[in-house]
C-alpha cells in the first residue's frame, strides 16, 4: 500500500485527487503540475522574463491619434496632453519616449476566486514605469500566468503615463527638483501627502512611493502616509494619484491668457480623410499596411 501511495505522489497530496497538494495522477508534492498552483510565485522571481517586449514588428496604428503620431503630425507627447486626447495605443508612448522608459515590477500576488469546481487562482501584477524625467505610469493586471500579467500591466502602465510637474522649495536656482506644492492622493484607506523639500534632502518615504517618485524625476520630497500602507496596491495607487495632481493646481506663473488653437483632429482632418482608407480585415488575415 505504501508503494502504491508513493507511486501516486505520496500521502501528502492525497491519492492523486484534485486537492491542494500534489496533482492528479502522480503530480508530486504540494504545488505540483496537477495542483491548483497554490503558493506558486508568492511575489518571488520578480523582474524576470521578457517584460512584455514583443518582437520588432512594424507598428500599424488603428486610431486617429496613432496615425497622426506615425505620420509625424504630432511632434511631442505634451501636445497630446495639452488637448487631453485619450491614448489607446501603447506604441504612441514608445514612439515618443522610446528607450528612456524603464519599468519595474512592484509586486506579484496570487488572488483566488471560489467557484463551483474549487478555487481558481490567478496572478495580479503591479508595474511602475517612467523615464526619470517628468513622466510616470502605473499599471495593474490580473492573469492566469505571471508573464501574461506582467506584460499586460506594462501596457496599461504605458497607457496611464501622466506628466509630472516639478518645482522649487526656495530660490529658483538650477533645474526644478521637488514637487511644486503640497499634494495629496488617496486610494482606499491609504492617504499619501507629498511635501516640497530643500535641495539635497532626497526622497524621505517608504520604498514604494520612493520608486514612483524617482521614476517621475523628483529628487527631493518629504512624504506622509496614513491608513493601511501594508496594502501595496493601494499605497502605490495613492502615490500615483498624488503625483498626477501636480498639474491640477493653477499657480500664479500659469496665469497667462489662454490662446485657443485647433486640436490635432481638427487641424489634420483632411490628412486623416485622404491618406487613410478603411479596409475590412477578417480574423486570421494579416493587417495590410496603410496606404499613402
Amino acid at each position: 500500500m505504501a508503494d502504491d501511495a508513493g507511486g501516486r505522489g505520496g500521502f501528502r497530496g492525497g491519492f492523486g485527487g484534485g486537492g491542494r497538494g500534489g496533482g492528479g495522477g502522480g503530480g508530486g508534492g504540494p504545488g505540483g503540475p496537477g495542483g491548483r498552483g497554490r503558493g506558486r510565485g508568492r511575489g518571488r522571481g520578480r523582474g524576470r522574463g521578457a517584460r512584455g517586449k514583443a518582437e520588432d514588428k512594424e507598428w500599424v496604428p488603428v486610431t486617429k491619434l496613432g496615425r497622426l503620431v506615425k505620420d509625424l503630425k504630432i511632434k511631442s507627447l505634451e501636445e497630446i496632453y495639452l488637448y487631453s486626447l485619450p491614448i489607446k495605443e501603447s506604441e504612441i508612448i514608445d514612439f515618443f519616449l522610446g528607450s528612456g522608459l524603464k519599468d519595474e515590477v512592484l509586486k506579484i500576488m496570487p488572488v483566488q476566486k471560489q467557484t463551483r469546481a474549487g478555487q481558481r487562482t490567478r496572478f495580479k501584477a503591479f508595474v511602475a514605469i517612467g523615464d526619470y524625467n517628468g513622466h510616470v505610469g502605473l499599471g495593474v493586471k490580473c492573469s492566469k500566468e505571471v508573464a501574461t500579467a506582467i506584460r499586460g500591466a506594462i501596457i496599461l502602465a504605458k497607457l496611464s503615463i501622466v506628466p509630472v510637474r516639478r518645482g522649487y522649495w526656495g530660490n529658483k536656482i538650477a533645474k526644478p527638483h521637488t514637487v511644486p506644492c503640497k499634494v495629496t492622493g488617496r486610494c482606499g484607506s491609504v492617504l499619501v501627502r507629498l511635501i516640497p523639500a530643500p535641495r539635497g534632502t532626497g526622497i524621505v518615504s517608504a520604498p514604494v512611493p520612493k520608486k514612483l517618485l524617482t521614476m517621475a524625476g523628483i529628487d527631493d520630497c518629504y512624504t506622509s502616509a496614513r491608513g493601511c500602507t501594508a496594502t501595496l496596491g493601494n499605497f502605490a495607487k495613492a502615490t500615483f494619484d498624488a503625483i498626477s495632481k501636480t498639474y491640477s493646481y493653477l499657480t500664479p506663473d500659469l496665469w497667462k491668457e489662454t490662446i485657443f488653437t485647433k486640436s490635432p483632429y481638427q487641424e489634420f482632418t483632411d490628412h486623416l480623410a485622404k491618406t487613410h482608407t478603411r479596409v475590412s480585415v477578417q480574423r486570421g488575415q494579416p493587417v495590410p499596411p496603410p496606404t499613402t
